[in-house]
């Protein structure tokens, strides 16, 4: 591996928890969002990442080493419901429903993805270092 695939693989992972913080972000700003049916409420949403392997024997096609979104899921965590007959969104029942979004576990993982962007930024600047070192030695 050459030191100019770190730069396509941390780019990739950059891409990639930039993509998470958004959905973070998404989901904390609808966290107490009201809906008077399950069908139009917020679900959280999470990005599911996959590995881009580089195939052992093509090292000349350095574009398919990293990580990528693959799609985002909505939880399947039941919704929370709570009983507000005099609410405007009240349905007959007198029932409101709030997002399965835990603010908690948000925070968790906003902090997780904005330490993981971290350590992709570092990378590239050790990488970018050790190239400049590598280009001095020749002076």
């Amino acid at each position: 591996m050459s030191l100019y695939n770190i730069f396509d693989i941390a780019g990739s992972g950059m891409s990639a928890q930039t993509t998470r913080l958004n959905l973070v972000a998404s989901n904390m700003a609808n966290a107490e969002t009201v809906s008077s049916s399950t069908n139009d409420t917020y679900r959280a949403r999470q990005p599911v990442f996959g590995a881009v392997l580089q195939d052992a024997m093509a090292q000349q096609q350095s574009s398919g080493t990293g990580v990528r979104v693959l799609g985002v899921v909505e939880s399947q965590a039941p919704l929370r419901t709570e009983y507000a007959p005099q609410h405007p969104m009240a349905n007959e029942a007198g029932y409101i429903f709030k997002p399965n979004v835990n603010i908690v576990e948000e925070m968790a993982n906003m902090m997780s993805a904005s330490q993981s962007y971290k350590n992709n930024v570092e990378m590239l600047n050790t990488a970018k270092q050790l190239l400049q070192q590598t280009l001095r030695i020749g002076q």
